[in-house]
């Protein structure tokens, strides 16, 4: 554990629980921005069941409908596996501002905590997790723009014999 008496800045030990404590809590603003697009993945596959429904799709159109469910359902996937990871990061984060805490306090009183060490490998293995979750989210992000891309695509060859029409029509 680093002595302010020794390095002459009492901030320096504030500066070893800042550090985890900032990491909390931009990992926890991560965790709610994760966690409201998990919502929203959960209303795009209500939105894919409702159309779905009713409908006996075929051909293309049944065939873009069941890449979007199972794109909806891997990003599902992927979302909560970057949620796992980044509640790993805040549990890390966590314990490594308690440790860094208890040993500075520690170092207080003469001690010289053999645990402080910890406190920076938790902060390490937290930097890891949101590392992996931010990949994870990467990824759910890169498959809802394959679901936008492809509705698109769908909604222009629905609509391109009517646009021809429309051109042919004449203007009154």
């Amino acid at each position: 554990m680093i002595d302010p008496a020794t390095t002459g800045s009492p901030f320096t030990v504030l500066t070893f629980i800042a550090a985890p404590a900032l990491l909390t809590n931009a990992t926890s603003v991560l965790a709610m921005s994760t966690t409201t697009r998990m919502l929203r993945t959960r209303d795009s596959m209500g939105q894919l069941l409702r159309r779905s429904e009713g409908h006996s799709l075929t051909g293309a159109d049944a065939q873009q409908m069941i890449n979007q469910v199972n794109r909806t359902e891997k990003q599902a996937g992927l979302l909560l596996g970057a949620l796992a990871a980044i509640y790993s990061a805040l549990g890390c984060f966590a314990g490594a501002t308690l440790v860094t805490l208890i040993a500075a306090a520690l170092a207080e009183f003469g001690f010289k905590p053999w645990f402080a060490y910890l406190g920076v490998i938790l902060g390490a293995i937290g930097v890891g997790f949101v590392v992996l979750g931010s990949i994870r989210l990467f990824r759910a992000t890169q498959l809802s723009i394959m679901n936008i891309h492809e509705e698109a695509q769908l909604i222009r060859g629905r609509y391109a014999d009517s646009r021809n029409a429309l051109d042919e029509e004449p203007i009154i």
